[in-house]
């Protein structure tokens, strides 16, 4: 199953300095039939006007990872981490036993990110924060995972089970990705795909669109134009 999810018709928060979308529920926006995928919770596109930001504020037992499309976002956080993530990179943060924290836009035009939740699988764990610059070239013509509660080498760790994967397609390219089933969303963070499932049915995703994908073997990710996509899959919840 492989449902298209359009930008136009997520949920929807501007407050002047940040323009937000919301896949799922999130804050004000409330839709009962968009609560999770699998251990997926929260997948918000923020747009973050320059030299403004979240102010700190606490979190807890959620493991949330930051992939940055434009722009840059710097942390800190009480237990003294601080760092700057730009394009192309992802910060992983485990909210764990809590956690006191602050990401602002210094730059000084707009920075654009994916802000991603995602259920962990123990609770109470010690609170972290991690970035890491992954080379860019290496995600051309295939999705490489960036965090991973499976053990992927080299990726971030997670305390949840399931895998964030990014990767660029150039126009014309095409890759498959092995699923067995298991509940995936994606989104191009820039681009356009056209998305395959295994009964050959095509589902087109313009920039920013979000697909929803469960119960495929395997799926076929063509770009129609070059496309920068980012991927997460999650085991199912009981």
């Amino acid at each position: 199953m492989i449902e298209r999810r359009p930008f136009e018709k997520l949920g929807k928060s501007n407050h002047g300095w940040l323009n937000a979308n919301f896949h799922f529920s999130f804050a004000e926006y409330r839709n009962p039939e968009r609560i999770h995928w699998g251990a997926l919770r929260v997948w918000n596109n923020d747009r973050i006007a320059p030299q403004s930001g979240f102010p700190p504020h606490p979190h807890r037992d959620m493991e949330i990872v930051t992939y940055v499309i434009k722009g840059a976002i710097t942390h800190q956080d009480h237990l003294g981490n601080q760092g700057r993530t730009e394009a192309g990179q992802i910060q992983v943060m485990s909210a764990g036993n809590g956690i006191q924290h602050a990401e602002y836009n210094m730059e000084q035009d707009e920075t654009e990110l994916f802000q991603i939740w995602i259920m962990p699988n123990k609770q109470g764990v010690p609170a972290r924060w991690e970035t890491v610059q992954f080379p860019a070239e290496a995600r051309d013509g295939k999705l490489v995972p960036l965090a991973s509660g499976r053990g992927h080498s080299g990726a971030i760790p997670l305390y949840a089970d399931g895998a964030l994967y990014a990767g660029t397609l150039k126009a014309g390219q095409t890759i498959r990705q092995k699923l067995d089933g298991k509940p995936a969303y994606l989104v191009p963070a820039k681009g356009k795909i056209e998305l395959v499932g295994a009964d050959g049915k095509t589902v087109t995703l313009d920039t920013r669109d979000g697909a929803a994908v469960v119960d495929e073997a395997e799926i076929e990710l063509k770009a129609s134009e070059d496309a920068e996509i980012v991927l997460v899959e999650t085991d199912k919840l009981n």
